[in-house]
């Protein structure tokens, strides 16, 4: 006899209807884009430069090839304020128009960049898939000039950004592959609150080597992680944002926080937690990859304790998907 396995509705694909989530994407960390510098970065099937004024103003990203003749502008340079293309000498400002060509002709009309939303935040450089933000990238409830941070950026990765994503909305994954143990015995399917481009519980939970997380954990967007909590009971934060490379591939940026001693008064205990919390959240990385790089996702019959997962799932089909920047990237 013959079983075909039951298949629940396909969440889309990053890049392969043409179009990509409309969310937040990490590009490059900001201590790599000092003042005058420019940088180039595969993103959303295409290439984007990011650049910083010589005068060390806000970072910019703009589509990566020259309106002129498509020369990659980041093999370019900055002259003041503006991108220099280095094949013709044409230059462009913040907001991707054309501001001379190397020749000193008139500019064309229609010379411009497309130019994306883009913060700098948490030591990263961001960039929105959008003409304009849906919502922020998301902050944290510590000011940053009280924060230790780490940053950790691993090499491309064969899975879309929603599918990491979804294994914090995975609770039977915490219980199964990681071996934890829910401290106060609730069920977290059933504390799940959600925005329109968020989603997110509260999580507290016992690991196997004796660590104890008290979290509030969430989704932005489909592809930034945010966790807040506790760690043996000192507060950290930990951050997963993926940028979508190209269809079925992603970069991932690691952001580890914890609130510094009053007046640095103990920055030896301050390094060790961090190393402390960045072993326990590495190694639940480490425990996930072999899953994650080998997994062809594909919602089958779900259960009662996937109530969660299911929800993230229809969320993901749900979220806004667009690609405005896909000609001029391309």
């Amino acid at each position: 006899m013959t079983t075909t396995r039951p298949l629940g509705r396909p969440v889309p694909g990053e890049g392969r209807d043409g179009t990509y989530s409309q969310s937040w994407f990490p590009l490059c960390l900001s201590t790599e884009l000092p003042p005058g510098r420019v940088l180039g970065a595969d993103f959303l099937g295409g290439r984007v430069a990011v650049f910083r004024g010589a005068g060390g103003g806000p970072a910019r990203v703009v589509s990566g090839y020259c309106a002129h003749l498509g020369a990659d502008l980041s093999v370019g340079d900055v002259e003041g304020e503006r991108l220099r293309c280095r094949y013709h000498g044409w230059r462009y400002d913040g907001g991707g128009a054309c501001t001379a060509t190397g020749t000193g002709e008139p500019v064309p009309p229609r010379a411009r960049l497309f130019s994306f939303p883009s913060r700098e935040s948490h030591g990263i450089v961001w960039a929105f898939n959008g003409r304009r933000p849906l919502f922020d990238v998301p902050g944290l409830p510590v000011p940053p000039d009280e924060l230790l941070l780490r940053h950790t950026v691993l090499d491309e990765a064969p899975v879309d950004p929603w599918l990491v994503a979804a294994q914090t909305m995975d609770v039977q994954h915490f219980l199964l592959q990681h071996e934890f143990a829910l401290d106060d015995g609730a069920d977290p399917n059933d504390a799940v609150t959600a925005t329109a481009h968020s989603m997110g519980y509260p999580l507290r939970l016992t690991t196997p080597g004796g660590h104890r997380l008290d979290l509030r954990v969430e989704i932005h967007g489909t592809n930034v992680f945010r966790q807040t909590g506790t760690l043996d009971g000192r507060w950290f934060c930990w951050l997963t944002a993926l940028r979508s490379v190209r269809p079925g591939v992603s970069r991932p940026y690691f952001v580890l926080g914890a609130r510094q001693a009053e007046d640095g008064a103990d920055e030896a205990a301050d390094a060790a937690f961090l190393d402390r919390a960045m072993g326990v959240m590495m190694g639940m990385l480490a425990d996930d990859a072999p899953v994650l790089l080998t997994l062809h996702f594909r919602p089958g019959l779900l259960t009662r304790s996937d109530r969660a997962l299911a929800r993230f799932l229809e969320y993901v089909r749900r979220h806004p998907r667009a690609h405005p920047a896909r000609e001029d990237i391309s």
